[in-house]
């Protein structure tokens, strides 16, 4: 039976073409959009991991409790101590302290009086140290536009498009303007050595970087941090698996009483995203089942117009002795054959689309330009596990119920009307 609905799906191309090209479509354009999200998703977790949240973060209780402002009067004190003790209770975690500052950069002119002025975000980070791993966290290496790397005291680099605007070339004496962790102002000289371009206009729009031994002396914050980051060395990132250190840690290092004690939180109770997640996650099914629905109202009336177009063979095969409950299941059967066809090549298509946006991506720095989240500037997709099967969904789904709706009609045919239909 399956070979003979084959051979009429293969040769009546009246009853299969139009079917599989809206199978074809809806099933590529499921594909291609379920891998832009999986994409997306892989994207914001990576770069507020690398860049904000680690897959872990310490910070004091008091600072916990501000909802996200950065306050380095309530930082992190004594942290080579609470480093070592974390480094032996979480061995499969590396642990860098980071400070975040901002201010005023004062651009000299050649009589030494300020030519230029321009807020910035800044970062002090772990570089001068060989072993530290913040160059790759980081992804410093490939970030470099112009220059070097940070590699002695009072170098500083700083974002490509931050120095175009305020025309400063490497090797130029810059003062960083800031207030230090008792609420007086600083300032102190640093010289650049390079400009970077992380493809994050949050980042790209007036980032400094800096050694945390200068800025931990130019902030009057001897070993103190805003912050201390946790990452997997194996660089996976596991939910489950953050939520347990997160427990141990609580267990070893919580005191309710104490403002200034550390408490941590894993990345995706971080910066709201589990709502986001969860969104996104609607957002897929939402996906598929907008393309179910709108399939299947289209393939039921491919299917209606096929049966007028077949009305005279469904008449023979009743007249002949056919049973219609068997008529009904062979013409879905029939459409699931259809369905196949076209899950397959919409799949093919779908995957073929998501590799070129996964390998090139696609530039929307300009819908980003006012945007303070990190978000790559390059759209890029990622192909998972489930990509490669999530078109079986509406592709056979959306086939049947077309199909199983549009077949109702045959046990609405009386025996009696046939020899009139047929001209008998």
């Amino acid at each position: 039976m399956i070979k003979f609905l084959l051979k009429g799906v293969l040769r009546d191309r009246s009853r299969s073409l139009f079917p599989i090209l809206i199978v074809t479509a809806g099933v590529a354009l499921t594909v291609f959009f379920h891998a832009w999200i999986a994409g997306y998703i892989e994207e914001m977790i990576e770069n507020n991991a690398r860049f904000s949240a680690g897959h872990v973060k310490i910070t004091t209780k008091a600072l916990e409790e501000q909802s996200g402002q950065i306050s380095n009067e309530l930082a992190l004190l004594g942290i080579d101590s609470l480093i070592s003790q974390l480094n032996k209770k979480f061995p499969k975690l590396c642990w860098t302290p980071r400070i975040h500052f901002g201010g005023l950069l004062d651009i000299p002119d050649e009589n030494g009086e300020t030519r230029e002025q321009g807020p910035f975000s800044g970062m002090a980070v772990d570089l001068v140290n060989p072993n530290s791993l913040e160059k790759k966290n980081l992804n410093l290496e490939k970030a470099i536009v112009r220059g070097r790397l940070i590699e002695k005291s009072g170098e500083m680099l700083i974002a490509e498009d931050f120095a175009n605007r305020l025309e400063v070339n490497l090797g130029d004496a810059v003062t960083i303007i800031s207030s230090s962790m008792f609420g007086g102002m600083v300032m102190q000289n640093f010289t650049i050595v390079g400009t970077v371009k992380f493809g994050i206009t949050a980042l790209d729009r007036g980032a400094v970087i800096a050694d945390i031994c200068d800025i931990q002396q130019m902030l009057e914050m001897e070993n103190g941090a805003t912050e201390i980051l946790g990452f997997f060395k194996d660089n996976r990132y596991e939910r489950k698996r953050a939520d347990l250190v997160v427990e141990n840690f609580n267990k070893s290092f919580s005191n309710p009483t104490d403002e200034f004690a550390p408490v941590i939180k894993a990345l995706h109770h971080q910066s709201d995203l589990t709502e986001i997640l969860k969104m996104l996650d609607k957002y897929s099914f939402i996906m598929v089942f907008v393309f179910v629905a709108a399939m299947s109202i289209v393939l039921w009336n491919a299917g209606l117009m096929g049966s007028l177009r077949r009305y005279g063979e469904i008449g023979v095969r009743l007249a002949i002795g056919e049973r219609k409950g068997h008529l009904y299941w062979t013409m879905i059967a029939e459409s699931l054959l259809i369905g196949v066809f076209g899950t397959v090549i919409g799949t093919g298509l779908g995957l073929i689309a998501s590799y070129y946006l996964q390998k090139h991506g696609i530039d929307i720095s300009f819908v980003l330009k006012n945007s303070s989240m990190l978000i790559s500037n390059v759209l890029r997709a990622k192909i998972t596990s489930t990509t490669y099967f999530i078109g079986l969904i509406p592709g056979l789904l959306a086939t049947f119920i077309g199909s199983a709706i549009a077949g109702l009609g045959i046990y609405k045919r009386q025996t009696a009307q046939l020899f009139k239909e047929l001209e008998v």
